[in-house]
């Protein structure tokens, strides 16, 4: 009986050593993973800012006017072709939120028109014990 126990405690020593291998080399496989992936992100952003200095040199002010002015049949705007003069441009409307447009709605939008020098009551307390 002694020796079954002997040999089952040795099995069950190389099982859990089999097991901490298994979880070791798994780990180590996982972390290189991770080491590839971060190498990968590393070489798409350099490869995204690559690109957008490519974008910023070909989006260059002159070199856009060079090709507009070679590929595009524009001419330039003489000042009398403007037709509208600064009074033919309406006035923007009162902007107006939706509380605005609720007191409105209730007849309670005169209310700020109120004279400014009557006195509101502040809401202040006085400290003073009652005598």
């Amino acid at each position: 009986m002694l020796r079954y126990l002997n040999v089952l405690a040795i099995g069950a020593l190389v099982g859990s050593a089999v097991y901490a291998y298994s979880i070791k080399y798994e780990t180590i496989l996982f972390s290189e993973q991770i080491v590839k992936i971060q190498h990968q992100i590393s070489a798409e952003q350099n490869k995204i800012s690559v690109l957008r200095a490519e974008w910023s040199y070909l989006m260059r002010p002159e070199r856009l006017q060079t090709l507009a002015d070679r590929h595009l049949d524009v001419q330039q705007i003489v000042h009398s072709q403007i037709l509208l003069s600064p009074h033919d441009i309406p006035d923007q409307p009162p902007k107006i939120d939706a509380i605005g447009r609720k007191l409105e709605a209730l007849g309670l939008s005169d209310l700020g028109d109120a004279p400014r020098d009557e006195k509101k009551p502040t809401g202040k307390v006085s400290m003073r014990p009652a005598r």
